[in-house]
């Protein structure tokens, strides 16, 4: 039996001001890095994804080409979508989900004219 796990998560809400497929291509991304979306799961068709999201066949498209432009996913023809099974490329993914959340963290406390490090005791203290 294939494992099974939702793609994107029900409550999942779109952003006007950001294009679909990257909001889906984020969400994805997320879920398969934490583990939520099971290495080698079979993924719904383009259409299917389409359909359960009430989005453009293309916009689902382009949402795995992302993804599998990224090595995330890959496509057998005859056979679906799959998540990949390789580690190598999901520590990659991780990585760079990591790096972007720092970035965005340090850069966030520099508009706000402080260090991160300032800005982490802030958070601890406030955590207490």
């Amino acid at each position: 039996m294939e494992p099974t796990a939702e793609l994107l998560p029900q409550h999942f809400q779109i952003n006007p001001a950001l294009p679909i497929y990257e909001q889906f291509v984020e969400a994805i991304r997320g879920r398969i890095v934490s583990g939520a979306i099971p290495l080698g799961m079979r993924l719904p068709s383009v259409r299917e994804l389409a359909a359960a999201r009430g989005v453009n066949p293309t916009t689902a498209a382009r949402t795995y080409q992302e993804l599998e432009r990224t090595g995330l996913i890959v496509t057998y023809r005859g056979q679906g979508t799959f998540v990949t099974g390789d580690e190598a490329i999901l520590a990659e993914a991780r990585k760079a989900i990591a790096v972007k959340a720092v970035r965005d963290f340090t850069s966030a406390a520099a508009s706000l004219g402080l260090t991160a490090e300032q800005m982490l005791n802030m958070y601890k203290e406030d955590s207490v």
